[in-house]
């Protein structure tokens, strides 16, 4: 059951927002990370033994004890106590993965769950482009209910590179479409949210896509090459020319523009880390230690760490990345490609969004610690549970023969 209840938490996680069931309870996401727990801790005692922790997960519970250490010189305890609650539901999933995961076909279940959640997550950005409140209000952003269009982008790129991963492996088609039927569907949504940002990172995770898809197949790659002139014609069509008008901004931000106005932001947050850099302000409290709005973020996931945390907790941060990095050059073949791919368009948005504070990005850190275990202890299962059917087949043929 427990394990069950982790893949159910990796398909709600991409669209929780959308579906909150109000205080106590929290958003859906949060409610099966709840009943998720419960459900772990007696079957770790049946089992009757607790997995060795890798260096990640060990680093990943360090970060949470350094959070929790900042409440005693933040300069909000209320907040830092708000956000240590925060961290611990969010940055649990390592562990859980760590532990419930234990084949290539788990991890495999994992990936599918997620790519199910950002088809849910899609189809409601969809819903709200299509509502009538949106039409009469002649709107050019739309996104999922409850969510933010930069968030609803962010978590979408990541959908690309496992949907693009799980293709080829796919023997039955309700696996192929689920991949295959995500890739345009969330390019679509994608543009919708009219988030630069968003789109700056899905170039990058669709790129990633397009090299585990049309490597190696030459009929694919011509299909595609005729296909996009008519996708591209469709979209210019259907989508708001408004949506266009902003995202065409893209390059004018990047070359002499303030980024949305996350110049200032930034140069507040340095002024705020210089005041206290080894330490930080406590956990929580970037908007108050950089004294920026009340709904501003840092826009930025390194220097939030730095700012909240101090030196201390950005190091921390930093050799968790460098550990899934790590974890992902441990893998092969095409599941290396779809992790790194998925890996590097993290990086992007970390650039211009503050996601040490999602879930999904601690769902994605898990999913490449759980592979760079396996790929220790079961790397040839690994590597055949990610590679393309007709090769699986192949080698499956060559086994019985001899």
């Amino acid at each position: 059951m427990a394990w069950w209840l982790l893949a159910l938490y990796a398909f709600t996680i991409p669209w929780e927002y959308s579906l909150d069931l109000g205080e106590p309870l929290g958003n859906i996401a949060r409610v099966v990370g709840f009943v998720l727990l419960l459900a772990a801790i007696p079957a770790v005692f049946e089992a009757g033994r607790v997995r060795a922790p890798g260096v990640l997960p060990w680093m990943t519970l360090a970060l949470l004890v350094w959070f929790c250490c900042t409440y005693f010189w933040t300069i909000d305890g209320t907040e830092t106590l708000y956000r240590m609650r925060a961290y611990f539901q969010e940055m649990m999933v390592v562990w859980l993965a760590w532990e419930l995961a234990e084949s290539p076909q788990e991890l495999r279940t994992l990936f599918r769950a997620t790519v199910a959640g950002c088809w849910v997550l899609a189809l409601l950005t969809l819903a709200n482009f299509i509502s009538p409140e949106t039409i009469a209000a002649e709107q050019v952003r739309f996104a999922a209910t409850g969510q933010d269009p930069n968030d609803v982008a962010r978590f979408l790129d990541f959908g690309f590179p496992l949907a693009a991963l799980l293709f080829d492996g796919e023997s039955g088609w309700a696996g192929r479409m689920l991949a295959a039927g995500y890739l345009p569907l969330g390019v679509v949504a994608v543009l919708l949210t009219a988030s630069r940002g968003g789109v700056v990172a899905a170039s990058v995770a669709l790129a990633g896509s397009a090299l585990l898809l049309l490597r190696g197949h030459a009929g694919r790659t011509l299909a595609v090459f005729f296909a996009l002139p008519a996708l591209i014609a469709g979209l210019w069509w259907w989508i708001p020319a408004g949506t266009f008008e902003r995202l065409a901004t893209i390059g004018e931000q990047l070359h002499g523009g303030d980024l949305n106005q996350r110049w200032n932001i930034w140069e507040a947050g340095w002024r705020a880390f210089a005041q206290a850099p080894v330490l930080g302000h406590g956990a929580g409290n970037f908007v108050a230690a950089a004294g920026t709005a009340s709904m501003d973020t840092a826009h930025n996931t390194a220097l939030s760490i730095a700012v909240e945390s101090g030196l201390v907790g950005l190091s921390l941060a930093t050799a968790i990345v460098v550990l899934a990095g790590w974890a992902v050059m441990r893998t092969r073949g095409n599941l290396r490609l779809g992790l790194a791919t998925a890996l590097a368009t993290w990086l992007v948005i970390s650039l211009v969004a503050t996601v040490e504070e999602s879930r999904t990005t601690w769902l994605l850190l898990a999913l490449m610690a759980v592979a760079g275990r396996l790929a220790d202890e079961d790397a040839q299962g690994l590597e055949a549970c990610f590679a393309p059917v007709e090769e699986a087949q192949a080698e499956d043929t060559a086994v019985a023969q001899a």
